[in-house]
């Protein structure tokens, strides 16, 4: 059995995993980042067809590299997000070991860590969990399988011909749901989009992009109120050049617009009665975007374009003023349901007394409770920015920063022995 010795061990080759190395290997701590299957895997097999970044290329990067070949305005396909992380290996270069999954992980006596990989095992003095935020697909057990209807979660989903023919329910008002039943529509789809809480904010305002608002208002840098607390749902999308996410426009073209979905008996769904209360609540969220702007460029004496037209909202349609109670899926047509209900986190495999009374990581700024354990990429690490692409390359520098100063390893790479 193969052994391999390292100061410190990067679990996971996204994004996180990715801006790991690159801090790691400035402050010169051997490492060794471990990805059980391709790098970026998540972008080249969890993702649909025809999904882009939601954030303009000059956003959603890391700072030491830019899009080749793309306008810094538009939004990366994940083929090019998938080509701009194997350029950033490529750059740093990342000490990768694809196709090895990490089995169980256990401090050793003494301290340290003991990981069984399907490679043989690695030996670490500290390890960075950088798997991310979406490890487990969420599939809630509402619909029985004897429905008769086609389930799968928003992770599965590649395109509209990839469904049975018939209508199609689509669960979740964030990104993944809004852009997916858009998608269908305009394929021609018949569609029911569940509407759950969430924030809306413009795609743009006063000529510039929302995330460059979220900036400028201090939002990217809000703090978590404390570790593994979730905010609500942004429904925000890059489709299309990128627009502002409008539920009424959706249903002014065909698409029923629902409550959150309830319990499933007779053949029908219970639908809440909350679709007018979820849609006034985004409106809110809104137009409180819009409101902070203005106030901003007022104080800051900016000469940026007016747009009175953006406060307007239109009139509420039929499915929000007499929605629906019930949803019968044979009667409807529905033969398939797209679950985009988030992930769950997954950390079966992580052995060690890390977590918290609810199973959520117990760290600070990502530092664990246990000493040499460190958690990157989870929503709300250090602050709101925390999973996207940019805002996990500044959390990996301070965690980089913190197992540097730990580290006793002197410089080097890692090395391997081979043992009975």
């Amino acid at each position: 059995m193969s052994v391999t010795q390292i100061d410190t061990l990067v679990i996971g080759g996204g994004q996180a995993g990715l801006a790991m190395s690159e801090h790691l290997t400035r402050e010169g701590v051997p490492h060794v980042v471990v990805e059980r299957h391709r790098l970026a895997e998540r972008w080249r097999s969890e993702r649909w067809d025809s999904l882009v970044a939601n954030g303009p290329a000059w956003h959603d990067r890391f700072p030491t590299l830019t899009f080749s070949g793309i306008d810094p305005d538009s939004f990366a396909s994940k083929e090019d997000i998938v080509r701009y992380f194997e350029a950033y290996a490529a750059s740093i270069p990342a000490p990768i070991r694809c196709g090895v999954e990490v089995h169980a992980l256990r401090q050793r006596t003494g301290g340290g860590f003991h990981a069984d990989t399907s490679d043989g095992v690695i030996e670490a003095a500290n390890v960075v969990v950088a798997t991310g935020p979406f490890q487990r697909p969420i599939i809630p057990t509402i619909v029985p399988p004897e429905a008769g209807v086609e389930q799968l979660h928003s992770a599965a989903y590649k395109n509209p011909a990839q469904l049975p023919a018939g209508a199609v329910l689509v669960v979740g008002a964030g990104s993944s749901g809004v852009q997916i039943a858009d998608e269908l529509a305009r394929a021609g789809r018949r569609v029911y989009l569940a509407v759950g809480p969430h924030n809306r904010p413009p795609r743009r305002y006063r000529g510039r992009d929302f995330v460059w608002w979220l900036g400028a208002l201090g939002e990217w840098d809000a703090k978590v109120v404390a570790p593994g607390t979730e905010h609500v749902t942004i429904a925000v999308s890059g489709a299309r050049g990128g627009h502002t996410v409008d539920f009424r426009e959706l249903a002014s073209r065909g698409v029923t617009l629902l409550g959150t979905a309830g319990a499933y008996a007779d053949g029908a769904l219970e639908i809440l009665p909350n679709l007018a209360r979820n849609i006034a609540a985004g409106d809110a969220n809104y137009l409180s975007v819009l409101k902070a702007a203005d106030a901003y460029v007022a104080e800051q004496g900016l000469d940026f374009p007016e747009e009175p037209q953006a406060h307007v909202i239109g009139p509420d349609p039929d499915c929000i003023t007499r929605p629906l109670a019930r949803l019968n899926l044979a009667e409807t047509g529905i033969t398939s349901i797209v679950w985009a209900t988030g992930y769950a986190m997954d950390f079966g495999w992580l052995e060690v007394p890390a977590f918290d009374d609810k199973g959520r990581p117990a760290h600070e700024r990502g530092v664990s409770i246990v000493p040499g354990l460190h958690f990157l990429g989870l929503a709300w690490l250090s602050r709101r920015a925390s999973p996207f692409i940019w805002g996990v390359w500044h959390d990996a520098k301070y965690l980089a920063g913190q197992i540097a100063a730990r580290s006793s390893a002197p410089s080097g790479i890692a090395t391997t022995a081979g043992s009975a």
